[in-house]
């Protein structure tokens, strides 16, 4: 007998079987859902990313003058080689290497007793002579009276006066030896003819020594102190430019109208020294294409040496406004040169560039570059015109205010 199926029962079998469905359902839907995720967060762009870092400075704009850098030697305004003007042993030497004389100290002594005895000579030579003159000046008197008596002959009248004549003669030439006796006794005691610094004494005492023109024994030699010359070669491009901004009273010059130059020992940098120009070569040298120029400095504390070398600044242009930047900014692209900008969205641009000037690493820049424009001093190598890039500002550099063109 079959078993009735009730409502009851049937409602429970169809929620067995709706159950596991449901389950499924969900399952699917679970996994459609990550599916979704998935495909979603492979869709998303990809963040991109950074550039590598650089880092700049800014062009900077400064008024400056721009300067010639020349090679000098120092010399000094007076120099003088001391030889003796009479030869002679050497009796004595009065000076000690590298003191200052003045003008006139006797520096060597030679043996004076052969020129005292000539000047003795020539002293009693000229008095006789003066005798003589003195005796025919009373007979050339008295004939004139005796002529007019008819004493003597108009003959023996122009004897006496050609007598007087001839020892007026005498009187000078023995006078005139005198004078030379006296200077060669002089010339025994052999002065500074400069104030200066002398050099070591190159003979002793007890040598002989020659005063023969041509041949005179070198003694020693004094320089002279406070102001030196620098001379320094200047070549046919710089002059043409220094006389046409000279002509068109462009340079700088100080109260006195003369223009400053500055100068630096080959231990000294700054170029400390402070001169003006005192003269140039009235033609340039066609051997060479230069034109020596010469310029005075002071030397208060005796450093300037004659013959140290020097390095000196010439101006070359009036002051004007000139764009720097550094000189690691700089690159070579065969035969031109460019730096790298980067601009206000930090994107990485080609500039080529005319150089100008350099001191201390800052470059003078010609054309090419603007007043503010950025500029990549570090990291060249790793960039490329059109890529951005993570820009660091640079230290700022010290201000220059004068340019030396190398």
């Amino acid at each position: 007998m079959s078993t009735p199926v009730t409502a009851s029962a049937l409602s429970t079998t169809t929620a067995r079987r709706v159950a596991p469905l449901s389950r499924y359902r969900f399952f699917l839907s679970l996994v459609s859902l990550s599916l979704v995720a998935v495909v979603a967060v492979a869709a998303a762009p990809a963040a991109a990313p950074a550039g590598p870092k650089v880092t700049v400075a800014s062009v900077e704009q400064r008024t400056v003058t721009e300067h010639r850098e020349l090679l000098g030697r120092v010399e000094a305004v007076e120099s003088v080689e001391l030889r003796p003007r009479v030869s002679g042993h050497i009796d004595e030497v009065r000076l000690q290497a590298g003191q200052l004389v003045n003008k006139g100290d006797v520096l060597f002594t030679i043996d004076p007793r052969w020129y005292r005895a000539q000047f003795d000579l020539a002293t009693a030579q000229a008095q006789s002579a003066r005798v003589r003159v003195s005796i025919a000046e009373r007979e050339a008197k008295r004939s004139d009276d005796l002529l007019k008596e008819r004493a003597i002959s108009v003959e023996e009248a122009d004897t006496r006066s050609s007598r007087l004549a001839e020892a007026r003669a005498d009187l000078l030439a023995a006078e005139a030896t005198l004078a030379s006796a006296r200077l060669d006794l002089e010339y025994t005691e052999v002065r500074a003819p400069i104030t200066g610094r002398v050099n070591r004494a190159y003979v002793t005492s007890g040598n002989l020594v020659s005063g023969a023109p041509g041949a005179a024994t070198l003694l020693t030699s004094i320089v002279s102190t406070g102001e030196v010359y620098v001379y320094a070669d200047v070549d046919e491009a710089t002059v043409l430019t220094f006389n046409r901004l000279q002509a068109a009273g462009r340079l700088a010059t100080n109260s006195a109208g003369r223009i400053a130059v500055e100068m630096e020992l080959s231990d000294e940098t700054g170029f400390p020294h402070r001169g003006v120009i005192e003269s140039a070569d009235n033609r340039l040298d066609p051997g060479t294409g230069s034109l020596v120029l010469r310029m005075v400095f002071s030397n208060t504390n005796g450093q300037l040496i004659p013959g140290l070398s020097a390095r000196v600044r010439l101006p070359v242009s009036a002051p004007e406004p000139t764009l720097f930047i550094s000189e690691r900014a700089i690159g070579t692209d065969q035969s031109q040169k460019f730096v790298l900008t980067v601009d206000a969205a930090n994107t990485v641009a080609y500039r080529t560039v005319k150089l100008g000037s350099i001191i201390d690493g800052q470059r003078a820049i010609r054309e090419g570059l603007a007043p503010g424009d950025r500029v990549i001093v570090n990291g060249l190598q790793r960039v490329r015109p059109g890529m951005t890039v993570v820009a660091e500002t640079a230290p700022a550099q010290p201000a220059v205010t004068k340019v030396a063109l190398k």
